[in-house]
């Protein structure tokens, strides 16, 4: 696990958005999108006439 590492010196001066709370809420808003697009009507080449 990534956040595992946190401890190591180097990954906080390689990672520095890891532990901001905009990074995070950003990746969520990312999965929120997602399964909004997940849950559309998928498309279809038929014409809906």
């Amino acid at each position: 696990m990534l956040a595992k590492r946190w401890h190591d010196p180097a990954f906080p001066l390689a990672f520095p958005w890891f532990n901001d709370a905009k990074y995070w809420e950003g990746q969520v808003l990312g999965f929120k999108e997602q399964i909004a697009a997940l849950n559309e009507k998928p498309l279809s080449l038929q014409p809906q006439w």
